[in-house]
């Protein structure tokens, strides 16, 4: 049983066996064992912890192992565990190009968890707005504004990543806008903050 190589399930508290499961798994294209990990979100925390670890690692190395359970990352953004609902944004992250009118369609509990989830939760929904706003210009018409009301809101030490975050979705229409809104909040910047989001930009060619 796939569930047995957890490191819970070994009393190890690193995560070195979750992540050795993941690479095993993906080089099988192991979709039985896969599978007990999704049915594993509904245990006992320890398992489901180390479940949805498991399952987030085999999508930043084959994405498309894990996308046909996106409806199942979805409704995990709604859990009580924060560790599955960080977990849950992270594989979303991962599978968001493939699956991106699935995940559209429920952007009400994307936006749930950005609103109610933790940092590293909020950090990876922006990538999944971000993915969204590339994959289909209807999607960005809304989700763009959206992450520029974020930009210019959220904590300063936040803009440098969230920045980078956003621009994988840039184009010649919306990146005028994603420009005004770094250059309003440079007065907030620390210096180390300012070089990195003019690396950005000057990256970008917008500076």
């Amino acid at each position: 049983m796939v569930l047995e190589k957890l490191a819970v399930s070994q009393n190890r508290k690193d995560e070195a066996p979750n992540i050795e499961l993941a690479e095993l798994l993906v080089a099988q294209e192991d979709t039985e064992g896969i599978q007990e990990l999704i049915e594993g979100l509904q245990m006992k925390k320890g398992i489901a912890n180390d479940c949805i670890k498991v399952l987030y690692e085999i999508g930043e190395r084959n994405p498309l192992l894990i996308s046909d359970h996106v409806d199942v990352f979805l409704e995990s953004l709604t859990s009580r565990n924060n560790r599955i609902v960080w977990g849950a944004m992270t594989a979303l992250v991962t599978i968001t190009e493939y699956k991106a009118d699935k995940i559209y369609k429920q952007i009400d509990k994307v936006k749930y968890a950005y609103t109610n989830g933790s940092v590293i939760t909020v950090d990876n929904s922006i990538s999944v707005f971000a993915k969204l706003c590339k994959a289909d210009r209807r999607y960005e018409k809304e989700l763009f504004p959206f992450l520029m009301t974020h930009l210019g809101t959220c904590r300063s030490k936040e803009v440098p990543q969230h920045a980078e975050r956003i621009s994988i979705c840039l184009n010649e229409e919306n990146k005028t806008s994603f420009q005004r809104v770094l250059n309003e909040r440079k007065p907030d910047l620390s210096s180390a903050q300012m070089k990195r989001v003019d690396k950005l930009m000057k990256d970008l060619a917008i500076l």
